[in-house]
């Protein structure tokens, strides 16, 4: 696992400037990976391999869709949110679209393109392509295509803008406090780290690697040489204020009559913010969302749409 879990579905945005030479920073240098690692890894850099085939456990013919998303299986089998915020988004998505489908706990090694989220759709009588996986990039129109309630279209150009605001200045914030807080080590264990294996070598270098994936994003998003967790969170606290601001006194954005991919894509960030059940000790970013409550209401009102038994 050498990249945060999340990283690997920004590729339904634009491609990114190319990557910045490596550097280290000022606050998470405490992370270095010891030496015997560094000298392993020297000799045996990590590789990326081709996408896997779909998991055996794969069932060959379903009723319903399956989601396959980061969550663990009791939470599946009871269908709660992921802890993931990219596969989050989908989750919710795809609820507010009345589209009917399961949950499947999985990783990124599991899917067919390299990333989470995917989806299989049910199987069709004499059709053995009607299950071709559907990749991330491509759930919105199949949700649109496939669910029962009609979302609405948001023009491109309001969503620029705010959109830029998730997926930079919030989207820092949610990689500093969740890799790179010191006191949220055992929140990034207990989901991505432990899961994978009971060796300590295993684990030490697991956590390295996401560690220095989520720093070497957030310098590339910021242009900074230095990861600044004070400047982050201001930042994320004027994103949070923006989006207050075009939310108003509205039940949802851009004065929509019904919540839309965007409404679902900041849920995804805030409801995992504001979840008490992870564990946070670190909580400058929940504080910092507290301050706003009418995105506090908001996660309420996806959550109770979504997950009414949880709201």
């Amino acid at each position: 696992m050498s990249a945060p879990p999340e990283e690997a579905s920004r590729r339904e945005k634009e491609s990114r400037q190319n990557q910045t030479k490596p550097r280290q920073t000022a606050e998470s240098s405490w992370f270095k990976i010891p030496a015997p690692l560094a000298r392993l890894f020297k000799k045996f850099p990590l590789l990326t391999y081709p996408p896997n085939e779909l998991p055996a456990r794969s069932p060959k013919s379903r009723d319903v869709a399956s989601l396959y998303v980061f969550i663990s299986d009791q939470d599946a089998l009871r269908g709660l949110p992921s802890f993931n915020p990219s596969c989050l988004k989908w989750q919710a998505f795809l609820r507010l679209a009345g589209v009917e489908f399961r949950v499947v706990s999985s990783n990124n090694h599991a899917s067919p393109t390299g990333a989470l989220p995917f989806l299989i759709p049910p199987a069709k009588l004499n059709d053995p392509k009607s299950q071709t996986p559907i990749p991330f990039n491509k759930l919105e129109q199949w949700g649109l295509d496939n669910g029962t309630s009609k979302l609405p279209n948001v023009p491109s150009r309001k969503l620029e803008a705010y959109e830029a605001l998730l997926d930079h200045r919030i989207r820092a914030a949610w990689l500093y406090t969740l890799y790179l807080s010191p006191l949220n080590s055992g929140v990034l264990s207990h989901l991505y780290v432990a899961p994978n294996s009971a060796s300590q070598i295993v684990r030490t270098t697991i956590l390295y690697q996401l560690r220095h994936a989520a720093e070497t994003e957030i310098t590339k998003s910021s242009g900074k040489p230095a990861v600044n967790s004070t400047t982050i969170y201001d930042s994320a606290r004027e994103a949070f204020e923006a989006l207050a601001v075009v939310l108003g006194s509205d039940p949802w954005f851009f004065e929509s009559p019904t919540p839309s991919l965007f409404d679902a894509t900041l849920f995804s960030y805030t409801h995992l913010i504001l979840d008490e059940s992870l564990g946070w000790e670190d909580r400058r970013l929940n504080e910092i969302v507290q301050e706003f409550p009418s995105l506090v209401q908001h996660r309420d009102r996806v959550l109770q749409r979504c997950w009414p038994s949880l709201a």
